[in-house]
């Protein structure tokens, strides 16, 4: 009995973990909960004192038995689950299983999988923390008297198989208050003008502002045309310039909810899909027989922006050798994280700096690849210098009308020559590069611009956008945003289109019912304070029970309520024209995981799906006799068919129009390219033609 042995959740840390510690330790995974609440039983007996049935995870036996016949031949058993609450609630279910005391110095913790980390670890064991157990055994307490009570009612009155949990109810009420403000939105007309100006054969732009002293509204064509009638062919004369250096910082180090974003903006993951990769690079890769196995990047679940002084240390010392002293802020940049910081992890980050996106990239997936690239190069331009730009704005007048130009110069990149924050809007920086102008200067005008305008509704949600409301709104914890956008897909409340969520016809149903019966279940304010009420627990300021009963007798009133009050719900389902070829009832669109498919309304007798062929009105290019449609594919990427397949085997991945390329007459496709824009490219490979569109 001289091994100590080592628990972790996953085979994957494990192995990296066993590579630091050597021949006196053993290290074995759980593979994640080894305990939890019964999934056919509620599990919680609300009238005494809400005590917990925890049962074995059903196929967890054999393993367990393996922990134990290990953990009975070892000296010293240590604990080094997750630095979080999930962590420190598996930790305690393995001290109950492997009957560790409860008073044992059991329990390490580390933010990355380095050999320094791990090592140190090792030799600062704890007590298991019970008040973040008790946090995180609320919060599944809650989501159980929300979900097991809430769901069968829902079964009840709507159809079987709906879930309500508690933070994901929200969500779909965001989206489905989101449509409900677009489909009520009624658009306003308004105008803008603006010059088009010339001097040294450069052009430049220059825009209405101001009518006398006011700000220029123009709501119609009747007032436009009657100022650019007034303006004529005028010169206008330069009033003032302005001239000002902007300065402009890099964003903080990644948090769970910014990374999650910020690969949705820019590598257009979703959610559940970064959490997995991310995952990956924290539990350790193999980068080669001189390295092994090691974690690339520190722990990805954390609210914290903080760096280490000795990682900031290592930024500072590549910057300076790569980029030279010039791209070094004065001081090390330290940011502040809003609210509270669960156990005051660092942020996102690689483990090793010297350790570049291109020098591991061979032992990557392309994937791999492009997220530990993303938290580099973010980490590494959080530690940069400001970018200096410098900034003019120069006001032009023609009688009481006064116009604006403002360009701006790239002074000094500093952090830009290696990251850019991405934008949740398709609009783009205007750089208006504006030639040496002097005060009084008259300045010829080659054309007055006018442009009509409509107020626009409020966007439908993206992921970057939800998750980014989700976090400012303090609904949920980032590391749960993923399983919940995905469950939300799952069960038919909303469908992705073209990145954006729209809710379903079950979606706006289960809401209004909600809204009416479940007020504070379902809004934004009550669920967010109990997110500062499951904090309080952690930190030990109140009994997790008081909590649980403070939330449960209200609640129970509410759902006796509405188990009475609430009659059969049918949710009307859109009938097509489609027949159904095995029954012959008229086919009904419904929603899927990837979208509207039609299916036969006599399910279950009849169980016959077929795919819903979106018409895109362009003849196939390749029968010249077929439709292209719009179809998917099995994980629910778009692509373009013929509508005669399988006769017709024509398929692409760009949407072909009926535009014909000028140089060799073939059909050009519609391509999206995140510098370059829509365009059209020419379908013959060895044509190479394109053309921007013009909005």
């Amino acid at each position: 009995m001289t091994k100590v042995l080592v628990v972790v959740e996953s085979p994957a840390k494990a192995k990296t973990i066993g590579k630091f510690l050597g021949r006196n330790y053993t290290v074995r995974a759980s593979m994640g909960h080894v305990r939890d609440l019964p999934k056919s039983q509620f599990g919680v007996d609300v009238e005494n004192d809400f005590s917990i049935k925890y049962i074995t995870i059903r196929g967890k036996g054999e393993l367990l038995q393996e922990l134990k016949n290990t953990a009975s031949k070892s000296a010293r058993i240590l604990l080094a689950t997750d630095p979080d609450r999930e962590g420190e609630a598996i930790a305690w279910h393995l001290q109950h299983v492997l009957k560790i005391p409860e008073d044992a110095q059991c329990r390490i913790e580390f933010n990355e999988i380095t050999k320094k980390a791990v090592t140190e670890a090792v030799k600062k064991p704890r007590q298991i923390d019970r008040d973040r157990v008790e946090a995180q055994q609320a919060r599944r307490v809650l989501d159980r008297l929300v979900g097991y009570n809430l769901s069968p009612l829902l079964w009840r009155k709507i159809k079987k198989g709906l879930s309500a949990g508690r933070v994901q109810s929200v969500v779909v009420r965001l989206i489905c208050d989101r449509e409900e403000e677009i489909n009520s939105f009624i658009p306003e007309e308004f105008w803008s003008i603006t010059a088009r100006l010339n001097k040294d054969k450069t052009a430049f732009e220059a825009k209405l502002v101001k009518i006398n002293e006011d700000k220029a509204e123009l709501k119609n064509e009747q007032e436009v045309n009657e100022i650019i009638k007034k303006i004529g062919k005028n010169n206008l004369t330069v009033d003032s310039i302005k001239k000002r250096q902007q300065r402009r910082n890099p964003a903080p180090p990644f948090t769970t909810s910014s990374l999650q974003q910020e690969a949705s903006r820019k590598l257009n993951f979703t959610a559940k899909k970064t959490m997995m990769i991310a995952q990956q690079l924290y539990e350790g890769l193999d980068l080669g027989k001189e390295i092994g196995s090691v974690g690339l990047v520190t722990y990805i679940r954390t609210d914290s922006t903080r760096i280490s002084e000795e990682a900031q240390k290592e930024a500072q010392e590549y910057i300076l050798e790569k980029y030279g002293k010039d791209y070094l802020p004065e001081k090390p940049r330290e940011y502040t994280t809003k609210g509270k910081i669960q156990n005051a992890h660092e942020a996102i980050r690689p483990t090793y700096v010297q350790r570049t996106p291109e020098e591991i990239k061979k032992f990557l997936s392309n994937e791999q690849y492009k997220l530990y690239k993303l938290i580099w190069d973010r980490f590494i331009a959080s530690q940069m210098a400001s970018a200096l730009l410098d900034v003019t704005t120069v006001d032009l007048k023609y009688d009481y009308f006064t116009f604006r130009a403002t360009g701006s110069i790239l002074v000094f990149p500093g952090f830009t020559k290696v990251y850019i924050e991405g934008r949740d809007d398709s609009e783009k920086d205007e750089n208006n590069i504006l030639p040496p102008l002097e005060v009084g200067e008259e300045i010829k005008v080659n054309k007055i611009v006018p442009k009509q305008h409509f107020t626009q509704p409020p966007p439908r949600y993206t992921e970057a956008t939800l998750v980014k409301t989700l976090e400012e709104k303090g609904i949920g914890r980032p590391s749960t945003y993923a399983p919940i956008l995905d469950t939300i897909v799952t069960r038919g409340y909303a469908v992705r289109e073209q990145k954006q969520f729209h809710p379903t016809e079950l979606g706006c149903v289960v809401v209004d019912l909600l809204k009416k019966y479940f007020p504070e279940i379902i809004d934004e304010e009550f669920t967010a304070q109990m997110e500062e009420k499951l904090d309080s627990i952690e930190e030990g300021n109140v009994d997790w029970k008081k909590i649980l009963m403070d939330f449960y007798q209200p609640f129970l009133q509410e759902l006796e309520f509405a188990d009475k009050d609430i009659g059969r719900i049918a949710v009307a389902e859109e009938e097509t024209e489609e027949k159904c070829e095995k029954c012959g009832r008229n086919m009904v669109i419904k929603f899927g995981r990837y979208g509207k498919f039609l299916a036969c309304p006599g399910f279950p007798e009849c169980q016959n799906t077929r795919p819903l062929l979106e018409e895109t009105g362009i003849t196939c290019p390749q029968c010249q006799q077929g439709k292209v449609v719009l179809r998917r594919s099995k994980k629910g990427k778009k692509f373009y068919g013929c509508s005669s397949y399988p006769e017709c085997k024509y398929v692409s991945w760009d949407e072909p129009t009926a535009e014909k390329c000028p140089r060799c007459m073939s059909y050009m496709v519609k391509k999206q390219g995140k510098k370059a824009g829509e365009r059209l490219v020419c379908s013959n490979e060895n044509c190479k033609y394109v053309q921007t569109i013009d909005k």
